[in-house]
């Protein structure tokens, strides 16, 4: 453990993220170092500095680079590195943003989309942090985000996608919502319309005492209500939002306990400012093991010590 991981210069006590502004910074020794590490291909060195410096740091460490070398930085990456390693730390040099809007890009590309990809960046994204995103996705592939989802979805799900992309905060009451949802149930054929209109624009406590209401007057958790009524797409997207609502850092916790390395690394890089922490603690409760342990099982090598200097500590 880094000692000056505590001593952080804007750290309180109630950071959730894993990684933290390194407090003794100092861009220009660090890309000293980098430079040397990249010639050597000494990867310990590269995953030292850049697994424990914040985002913010890495930008400016990645800006310093390219004035005293003439060179950017992540070129040297590719250069120097190669698999998993390489992939990672490049993620680790985006700003959010742009690594939230290439997560999204890599979904709907090739065949098939990845659509709980979608629904885990929809869902755990505020409605702001969305339309930042959505603005971030424009400069970087020069297409429109919304347009681009419509071409990949179809049907109920489609418009699941299109009313988190664009999330509102609609007044309603909490009685209402649950005859609305309840009543959805109640045909044959469940309709995907009061879930979509009611999950996507109401606040998070208004919405868990909704759930919460739900599963009161129909004895059954909502997610088992979900899987029997829909099928499809629909029912994956309703899935993983009713998940979110409920408890993000579970539904999170438990897409890590798949150890697929993009799904691991898109989730530890995304959240390791944020709220690793919380996630962390989700997976010891819903696995018995430890996130730190259970990475040891999975991963190997210089990629390894990467992904546990991001998740920092045994629980």
């Amino acid at each position: 453990m880094d000692p000056d991981y505590f001593k952080s210069y804007d750290m309180c006590w109630g950071t959730l993220g894993t990684v933290r502004p390194f407090s003794n910074f100092h861009p220009d020794r660090d890309v000293t170092e980098i430079q040397a590490a990249l010639e050597k291909k000494d990867a310990v060195t590269l995953v030292r500095i850049l697994t424990n410096r914040s985002n913010a740091q890495r930008q400016v460490i990645a800006s310093t680079f390219e004035e005293i070398t003439h060179k950017d930085l992540a070129g040297g990456l590719k250069k120097a590195l190669s698999g998993d390693l390489e992939v990672l730390l490049l993620d680790l040099l985006m700003p959010p943003l742009q690594y939230e809007a290439q997560r999204l890009q890599q979904a709907m590309s090739g065949i098939g989309t990845d659509e709980e990809t979608l629904m885990e960046i929809l869902c755990t994204r505020s409605g702001k942090q969305l339309q930042e995103i959505s603005a971030t996705y424009k400069q970087l592939y020069k297409k429109d985000l919304e347009k681009e989802m419509k071409g990949e979805t179809s049907g109920d799900f489609a418009k699941l996608v299109m009313a988190l992309l664009n999330k509102e905060n609609v007044v309603g009451g909490v009685q209402r919502d649950i005859e609305s949802l309840s009543a959805s149930l109640n045909g044959k054929k469940a309709d995907a319309g009061p879930w979509i209109d009611i999950l996507t624009s109401r606040d998070s406590d208004h919405l868990n005492k909704v759930l919460m209401g739900l599963e009161l007057e129909s004895g059954q958790m909502v997610v088992e209500a979900v899987e029997k009524k829909f099928s499809g797409d629909i029912r994956l997207g309703l899935k993983v939002l009713v998940q979110c609502i409920q408890s993000p850092d579970v539904y999170l916790a438990k897409r890590i306990t798949t150890m697929k390395t993009p799904i691991v690394q898109g989730i530890m890089v995304s959240h390791s400012e944020e709220d690793l922490l919380c996630i962390r603690a989700a997976y010891i409760k819903l696995t018995g093991t430890s996130l730190y342990t259970a990475l040891q099982k999975h991963f190997k090598g210089d990629h390894l010590q990467a992904l546990l200097a991001i998740c920092r500590s045994e629980d």
